[in-house]
């Protein structure tokens, strides 16, 4: 079964969320009130609401990494990837995780980088060159 995911959580600020995840992300804006922001985040929905963002922790073990839990993610493919990276490294984002090749040349071998939105919030997108390979063993 193939569906879209809805994923809402809190920012601090709806004008700097709407810069980031629209501008900079280069997300489509949906419906919104005075408190709450919808995005069409690479074909999902992601809802921001403003509020304290949840806690996070870097606990999450990921071959050599160690990675902020939880977080939201998402998988691209390898070109919509390498672009993305490009236009967050123009924008000065800073990287938790810059850009990388994990798994290099194992089942599921990926590009991964690891960011923050400005609430904190952090953000793992994935690159995949084949997605037959996302679960592979």
């Amino acid at each position: 079964m193939k569906s879209l995911f809805h994923l809402a959580y809190h920012v601090t600020d709806l004008n700097e969320a709407r810069a980031f995840y629209g501008g900079v992300l280069g997300n489509k804006e949906g419906r919104s009130t005075d408190t709450w922001v919808d995005f069409d985040f690479v074909g999902h929905q992601v809802s921001l609401h403003l509020g304290k963002p949840f806690d996070v922790t870097r606990t999450g073990k990921v071959g050599n990494h160690m990675v902020m839990m939880p977080h939201l993610g998402v998988v691209l493919p390898l070109e919509d990837w390498f672009a993305l990276a490009d236009r967050l490294e123009e924008a000065g984002v800073a990287f938790d995780i810059p850009p990388v090749v994990r798994f290099e040349g194992q089942p599921g071998e990926q590009r991964t980088m690891f960011f923050f939105d400005p609430s904190g919030n952090p953000i793992e997108v994935k690159g995949f060159k084949d997605f037959d390979s996302v679960f592979a063993q």
